[in-house]
């Protein structure tokens, strides 16, 4: 059988040993957390009985499409017209419920909605993989273990509980779970049982699943008077990329300097705060985004899955598409050259760690810093005109030291022990909660 670049197969011949040879070990070395939280041994061997590592785990962790896709293919992808079209008749269906979430708890009944339709496609989607084996697998294999060893006491934790049987916990590769993709360790703070029944199901059940996701949009300090933020038009000349994303000024002091509305409506409350958002530079779309806009953010913290959450909820409100267009000329980059760039961009001092290849906010950020350096179009995409950039400026690296053993190589780690597991991008959060 032939076997492409990138499948489940390739990707299982590039674990870690340690995850294949002897993941029993690895497992053990979970127990004592897992004790200290009140973990009883037999829900625990129950939990990892027959564990192996997963592959497709660790290729869906290196393939997050809110970070690889270019925004627009991203965008386009999330807020389909027949997830517009779904999303209203979920918004019929269940009329009722969402209006009383949003009296309770001053959460717009659309943006439930939305991150309803962008998390699992309305139920559809919610993820099969189990759960343990998924966080099992990340730890085992050194990929974001530092998130996942948390997640995985909860998870046990909530099967100890009973809140759903050992079988039936399945979710994402990063063990998000339910109709709006919780992980364990926010499923265990905010998870709300809608219907009094006494169990908080977000797996199979819809008041509960979407009660929980508006309780935390309110612990994340959703502002019930706001909008999430405007798409709007830039003044001729202006240049985006001198202006931080983190700068927060009312929206009259953005009408000010030429910035409005795309189609000239003005802003309802000129004192409301924003940021600009200019993920394209001056290429594409700009939005001047606003606090409930950085709610979304941690519910998960690519800016591109806030900006769909945004553009799903108005669009179910019945708005129409983005009127600037996004650019289609960029290429994608391959798993490859997403770790060379990586490793360049290291190479120039724009970011540390160690390249792995997938796409997170500290590569974003790195790219955005170099195309600030170069006077580009700043929009932190990890194109291909960048990487051909990168490998003209950057010297290649000098030839490996022989290490005291003699061989050439890495040298041993300085205690002695495993070298701990790294990445470029640290550990980003996967869905609502984490970071």
């Amino acid at each position: 059988m032939i076997l492409k670049v990138g499948s489940a197969a390739l990707i299982l011949g590039a674990l870690p040993g340690a995850a294949i040879a002897d993941s029993a070990r690895c497992v053990e070395g979970l127990w004592p957390a897992a004790k200290s939280a009140g973990v009883t041994r037999a829900t625990f061997d129950r939990a990892f009985q027959g564990f192996a590592p997963d592959p497709e785990v660790i290729e869906a962790a290196n393939f997050q499409p809110e970070y690889v896709k270019p925004i627009g293919e991203y965008i386009d992808r999330a807020v389909s017209d027949k997830r517009v079209e779904t999303g209203k008749q979920k918004l019929a269906e269940y009329q009722a419920l969402v209006e009383g979430l949003e009296k309770r708890y001053g959460v717009d009944r659309h943006i439930i909605v939305a991150i309803w339709g962008v998390e699992s496609n309305y139920g559809v989607q919610p993820g099969d993989k189990n759960v343990i084996r998924s966080l099992g697998t990340l730890i085992c294999s050194g990929t974001k273990a530092k998130f996942a060893r948390p997640q995985l006491v909860s998870a046990l934790k909530i099967l100890q509980r009973g809140d759903i049987g050992f079988e039936a916990m399945n979710g994402s590769w990063a063990g998000a779970m339910g109709h709006t993709q919780f992980i364990p360790t926010t499923y265990t703070a905010y998870a709300v049982d809608q219907d009094g029944d006494g169990k908080r199901d977000i797996w199979g059940n819809i008041p509960d699943a979407l009660a929980s996701t508006a309780s935390y949009l309110k612990v994340s300090k959703w502002r019930a008077s706001e909008t999430w933020g405007y798409e709007v038009k830039l003044p001729k000349g202006f240049d985006p990329k001198r202006v931080s994303e983190n700068t927060l000024k009312p929206l009259g002091d953005w009408q000010k300097i030429g910035i409005v509305r795309v189609a000239g409506e003005p802003f309802p409350r000129l004192s409301d705060k924003a940021s600009l958002f200019a993920p394209e530079g001056t290429r594409g779309p700009a939005f001047l985004v606003l606090n409930n806009f950085r709610s979304i953010l941690r519910y998960n913290v690519a800016k591109s899955y806030a900006l769909a959450v945004g553009h799903l909820a108005d669009r179910i409100k019945g708005y129409g598409r983005f009127v600037q267009a996004w650019p289609t000329d960029e290429t994608h980059l391959s798993l490859e050259q997403r770790t060379e760039l990586q490793r360049l961009l290291i190479a120039q001092g724009l970011m540390t760690g160690e390249p792995d290849g997938v796409i997170g906010p500290a590569t974003l950020e790195a790219v955005r810093t170099y195309q600030r350096a170069k006077t580009l179009p700043v929009d932190g995409f990890p194109s291909l005109t960048i990487l051909k950039r990168l490998r003209a400026e950057t010297p290649p690296p000098a030839p490996p030291a022989e290490n005291q053993t003699g061989s050439v190589g890495e040298a041993p780690p300085a205690d002695g022990g495993e070298a701990p597991p790294a990445n470029a991008d640290g550990e980003q959060k996967a869905n609502a909660g984490q970071e």
